[in-house]
């Protein structure tokens, strides 16, 4: 039938949609373009051949100008290939390819047989990132195949191109956050409080995450963190709106699922604007408890005087700015007691998030941390970040996800 797509089972079309579907999954998981190259040469050695390099300019070189030099980036598969090729020949085919902006095919002999090496540039827009080679012995690459490899190459600049943006971002975002502070107010005398920020990304990747403190008029302390989905410039303006308006709201002296109701209501009639999750933790020293609220966000973790520690049970509400149609259950609140020497600790996502992890394994990981009694918040905090941060763990498991952590502790007067 004109204009259909994909044929009937096994066909070369349902191949090339299922190689491009698998390679969408497999490269581009951060915004380092290191780890993109590298997940670039290890698709095509799973996929389609049998060695393959990434060899890309510097982050910050360009466009690609007379002089400048190819730095390799990764390498997988068969070393022996590689090798094999001559370092004039893999350069003229690896510039050739650059040159004309789209794959080149060249073939020579490896112990007898005979080797293929197909060139493709990494070019998304105007701008070209470097080159991948892909090489197999003994049979050619058909077209589709080199449709394959060229879709991955594009794929891997694109993803490049994205990360380039956030870095030439970050800067502007740093700004917004100097002028628009977001961090716990002045201390209350009878409420302890730390806070640390750790930007995520290689390049200081930032985003909509937040935390801070306001101290209402009835002598409480309401704690708040929340995160906006996303990241960049974009997410930080939306992050300051969610902030100004539950500013404006929790002035009202709203229970904390109220504040979340009504900024939830506020936040969706604003077309344009992204979810975000966010927890609120309304403190009361006067009778030692903290009321607690949930709207997409993971649960805070309770460290006990006893050194003991683990989450807390809440009732999770609908993220903010999906509105009352999202079909989810309204927010609630919980009510915690927390005696004098009990830490209570909330995070962003980042400090314990993990690729292919699930949240009740990352979460019992940080329950399971043993720290020294009569550490004071701060000292607590950095006992996290130096398990979370220094802990041995797969590149590929890692997130590129900002850190947001504070922790409060009540001291009630006599």
């Amino acid at each position: 039938m004109e204009g259909e797509l994909v044929s009937g089972p096994g066909s070369a079309a349902t191949d090339r949609f299922a190689l491009a579907r698998r390679a969408v999954a497999a490269i581009g998981t951060t915004l380092d373009d290191r780890r993109t190259a590298a997940e670039l040469a290890a698709f095509l050695v799973e996929e389609l051949c049998d060695s393959a390099t990434v060899d890309l300019y510097g982050p910050q070189e360009g466009r690609r100008e007379a002089g400048e030099s190819l730095h390799s980036a990764a390498v997988a598969g068969r070393r022996d290939l590689l090798d094999s090729l001559e370092k004039a020949p893999r350069d003229r085919v690896s510039v050739r390819a650059l040159d004309a902006g789209h794959p080149i095919t060249a073939s020579s002999s490896h112990g007898g047989a005979a080797l293929v090496t197909l060139s493709v540039p990494l070019l998304a827009w105007d701008r070209v990132y470097g080159v991948a080679l892909a090489l197999r012995a003994d049979r050619p690459f058909d077209d589709d195949e080199t449709a394959a490899v060229h879709y991955a190459a594009r794929l891997a600049a694109a993803h490049m191109r994205h990360s380039e943006e956030q870095r030439e971002a970050g800067p502007r975002v740093w700004d917004l956050r100097k002028v628009l502070p977001a961090d716990p107010e002045r201390t209350h005398p009878e409420v302890e409080l730390a806070v640390r920020h750790v930007p995520g990304g290689t390049g200081g990747r930032v985003g909509g995450d937040w935390c801070e403190t306001l101290h209402l008029h009835s002598g409480r302390v309401l704690l708040v963190v929340g995160e906006v989905m996303g990241h960049g410039l974009d997410a930080a303006v939306d992050m300051n709106a969610y902030r100004s308006t539950l500013r404006c709201v929790a002035s009202t002296d709203l229970a904390p699922h109220g504040i979340l109701r009504r900024l939830d209501a506020m936040m969706s009639a604003e077309s344009g604007r992204r979810p975000a999750t966010c927890l609120l933790a309304l403190l009361d020293p006067a009778d030692g408890t903290a009321q607690l609220a949930s709207a997409g966000h993971l649960p805070p973790v309770v460290f006990r005087a006893d050194g003991t520690a683990g989450p807390v049970p809440l009732r999770v509400g609908p993220p903010i700015g999906t509105g009352p149609g999202s079909g989810l259950a309204a927010h609630e609140a919980t009510r915690l007691p927390l005696a004098p020497d009990d830490t209570l600790v909330v995070f962003t996502y980042g400090p314990i998030a993990r690729r292919g992890e699930d949240i009740d394994t990352s979460l019992a990981r940080l329950s399971g941390l043993r720290t020294g009694l009569g550490a004071g918040a701060g000292e607590l905090l950095d006992g996290i970040l130096g398990e979370f941060l220094c802990a041995p763990a797969p590149d590929a498991a890692r997130t590129d996800d900002g850190i947001t952590v504070l922790a409060t502790r009540l001291h009630p007067r006599p």
